[in-house]
């Protein structure tokens, strides 16, 4: 394969890696498609993120190979990419794990790229206190955003934190709106 030839899955990787403030350490290849081992300085953790290519339905032993994987590479979390689907079992016994699945819905460009999409950022701990004293609020006070919603799957924002979103205004200048991310 060449440069300029690289499937949907591992270009879903690469916008995770960049969206998410990811370092890529080290990428290998696999019998079924790609691993690559992150540095995530937010978490400040290591991240095994596995590739999986074609329409594949990735079951629980797909899960226990990569926890498995994990355990020898003494990796703390795990992201599972693929174009095909999550058995029942997957998606329950996933969290457990700390192994997240990508949905495959997830887009393969950076859809922060597009003129109607603001910025949204992840608020430290400091910032999210410094916010909610300032405006003597509680979060789930906060106009809330679903942690299912695109923007937010692609920065890896979790429920419980509060996401400032920078839109561009014609007559502000700027716009910053803060939202609570929610199930």
């Amino acid at each position: 394969m060449s440069k300029k030839e690289v499937s949907l899955e591992e270009r879903k990787a690469e916008v995770l890696i960049k969206l998410r403030g990811y370092k890529l350490v080290k990428k290998q290849k696999e019998e079924d498609g790609f691993s690559y081992i992150i540095d995530a300085p937010r978490e400040k953790q290591t991240v095994l993120v596995w590739v999986l290519s074609g329409e594949t339905t990735v079951g629980i032993a797909a899960i226990n190979h990569m926890q498995k994987a994990m355990k020898d590479k003494e990796i703390e979390r795990g992201i599972i990419v693929t174009s095909g689907r999550y058995t029942h079992a997957v998606k329950q016994g996933a969290k457990k794990k700390k192994i997240e699945l990508l949905p495959k819905t997830f887009p393969a460009f950076d859809l922060f790229e597009h003129k109607l999409v603001p910025k949204h950022e992840i608020l430290t701990e400091e910032e999210k206190a410094q916010l909610l004293s300032q405006y003597k609020v509680h979060p789930y006070q906060l106009p809330q955003i679903k942690s299912a919603d695109p923007a937010v799957k692609a920065i890896g924002a979790k429920p419980g934190d509060i996401l400032r979103i920078i839109r561009k205004s014609p007559t502000a200048g700027e716009h910053i709106a803060y939202r609570y991310v929610v199930e």
